[in-house]
């Protein structure tokens, strides 16, 4: 039976207001961040998407804001405090301004750790882009369900999860049940606006002229609040920025404004050089495939931005799986995405599965893993047998799709060593397949191919990741 889903509009909290001033002055923001027993936290970074503060030694911030344009207000939680959240969505480190008011009050409450956060699990999400019922009901049934045995895979560790973007497809009746879907994991949950996260009806709040009319982040707002924020847990600066620049009606370019960058210089402002920093996008930055598809056009600002310091990059949108490294200190995972290739089937235009990706942190140190919706932990590449890859009919395939230069692919014919296999790009053919024999055209550089004997039993491929870890798997011929 079709499910409908009104259009909610989630409750949000108002900051206290005072009483509306005729100055032609810009408006004020102020407040207290305490702690859970009333104290005074201070050096907390305070911020509206644009200006910037901290609180000082009695906790308090004051800042000029304007209301109208800048709608949030919101912290960049420090370490040494819990992630706010309800029912596991990040939330409560943001407030609403109101709009017609010269002077709002948004006070803040942070809950302290028990113990400093040394390691971690962070878990990035690329795609979910639910449409229709059919499609979050396949999100439920076989992504959250996948995530949330991760997540118990992991007691004892904190899990942070951050969904990259197009949570909906153009769909913001569908941003709740999204919402829904995604709590109660047994982690906190951040978000990512992208392209298909836009009210299609307006441009974003950049281009609006009258934003009471209505913008195009205005849904997205009310269900997880701020675009552009920052927190920090660990050793680690999470940063997460919207890289859509939206002229409404599906339009947009890959790209950040000149105000992102300069509140992104600022927000980094605060945080000591060298240190590790996670960014989260929804359009990548440094493909190299399809010619850089899904690039951000002003990546070479970005990156300047970011030369100081130990820098990954969480990307979606393109559907495909790579892997860059722009500079010696900036690692880009254009992940997987979780719907494939857009609900399809059960593998990305490269090939690479639907699933998400997981990174497990210990203090300055990352190691990651692409996770499989519905496979295990260990599954790794896929393999095809001479005769299956259709454009390589002699040759055993391996697509191996967190592949990076560290990697090495070597095979084994009858247990014995033949050396790496030889790397080519083409196009995957379980994609085709899926596609009912269409080609798409996107070629992939993860693919490794070898041909065997023709008195050949058996072929052994084993990919050896960044760290040094072994995947095997074997075929007969």
């Amino acid at each position: 039976m079709k499910r409908n889903y009104k259009h909610i509009l989630f409750p949000f909290v108002l900051c206290g207001l005072m009483a509306a001033q005729t100055s032609a002055a810009p408006g004020i923001v102020k407040g207290r961040i305490t702690d859970t027993q009333g104290k005074p936290v201070a050096q907390v970074v305070v911020t509206d998407g644009r200006n910037f503060t901290t609180t000082d030694a009695m906790g308090h911030y004051r800042m000029e804001s304007d209301a109208e344009r800048q709608p949030l207000v919101y912290i960049s939680t420090p370490s040494a405090y819990k992630l706010p959240e309800t029912d596991g969505i990040a939330d409560k480190f943001y407030q609403f301004q109101k709009a017609d008011s010269q002077e709002n009050i948004c006070n803040f409450m942070l809950e302290p750790r028990e113990t400093p956060t040394r390691r971690f699990v962070y878990i990035a999400i690329s795609d979910p882009q639910v449409k229709t019922d059919a499609h979050l009901d396949r999100f439920r049934q076989e992504t959250v369900p996948d995530l949330k045995r991760t997540v118990d895979s992991f007691k004892g560790k904190e899990v942070v999860g951050m969904a990259v973007g197009d949570l909906v497809w153009d769909a913001m009746n569908l941003m709740e049940p999204y919402k829904e879907s995604v709590s109660h994991l047994g982690l906190t949950m951040f978000q990512v606006i992208g392209n298909h996260d836009f009210n299609l009806k307006y441009a974003d709040m950049e281009r609006t002229e009258v934003p009471e009319s209505g913008y195009g982040e205005a849904d997205y707002h009310k269900a997880f609040g701020p675009t552009d924020y920052s927190f920090n847990i660990g050793q680690v600066h999470v940063v997460t920025m919207k890289d859509i620049d939206y002229q409404g009606g599906k339009k947009y370019k890959e790209a950040f404004t000149p105000a992102q960058l300069a509140w992104l210089k600022k927000d980094l402002s605060y945080v000591p050089k060298g240190r590790l920093v996670f960014l989260n996008l929804h359009a990548p930055t440094s493909n190299t495939t399809a010619e850089g598809s899904g690039n951000t056009s002003n990546t070479s600002e970005l990156l300047d931005i970011l030369k100081d310091y130990q820098v990954h990059i969480f990307a979606g949108h393109t559907h495909f799986y790579e892997n860059a490294q722009p500079a010696a200190n900036i690692y880009e995972h254009n992940i997987g995405a979780a719907c494939g290739a857009w609900w399809a089937g059960h593998v990305n235009r490269c090939g690479a599965p639907n699933g998400y990706l997981i990174v497990e942190v210990d203090d300055k140190n990352v190691k990651w893993h692409y996770k499989a919706t519905g496979k295990p932990s260990d599954y790794q590449f896929r393999i095809y047998k001479p005769g299956e890859f259709k454009s390589q009919p002699k040759q055993v395939v391996a697509n191996i799709w967190d592949w990076d230069p560290d990697w090495k692919v070597e095979w084994f014919e009858d247990g014995k060593p033949k050396g790496p296999m030889q790397p080519f790009e083409d196009e995957d053919q379980d994609f085709i397949t899926m596609k009912n024999g269409k080609a798409e055209g996107y070629h992939t550089h993860h693919l490794f191919r070898a041909q065997p004997s023709t008195s050949a039993r058996t072929v052994t491929v084993k990919a050896t990741n960044r760290f040094h870890e072994n995947y095997t798997q074997q075929i007969e011929l």
